[in-house]
């Protein structure tokens, strides 16, 4: 239920940041102008909340569609804390790279945090379809 809440907050932040963003879009050199690297890297940041915000929604959807003995696994646990670090900092990364370019190479943080969400639950996928098709065709004959 963590990643429900946290990712419509997240969502919520998306619409904020969007708006604060769009303050200024009219004007052709605001933020350094449209390709300028801080105003990439704050749209980026932008769209960091809704995608991580989606991403953990979509989370807690499928940890209630299985149900509550299956998100008491520890890999479940893991996944779910992985997912909520790695939301929390790809937006973070994007806003203090746009601010210093320097800082690039924070972008790990989120991308290991994120990568190794989305392999356990791929693992766990497969690994449940694989188990629910075995008793389907196991209880079939």
């Amino acid at each position: 239920m963590m990643n429900l809440a946290f990712g419509w907050i997240w969502i919520t932040m998306g619409f904020l940041t969007g708006a604060a963003l769009g303050m200024g879009f009219h004007k052709e050199q605001f933020m350094g102008g449209y390709n300028s690297w801080p105003r990439r890297l704050s749209r980026l940041g932008h769209i960091a909340f809704f995608g991580t915000g989606f991403l953990n929604v979509l989370f807690g959807l499928t940890g209630l569609h299985f149900g509550e003995s299956f998100m008491e696994e520890t890999l479940w646990k893991w996944m779910s804390i992985l997912f909520l670090l790695g939301g929390c900092w790809m937006p973070i990364c994007c806003f203090a790279v746009a601010v210093k370019k320097e800082a690039k190479p924070v972008f790990v943080i989120p991308v290991v945090l994120l990568v190794g969400g989305g392999l356990l639950m791929s693992w766990i996928m497969i690994r449940f379809g694989i188990a629910e098709m075995l008793l389907k065709f196991g209880g079939a004959s």
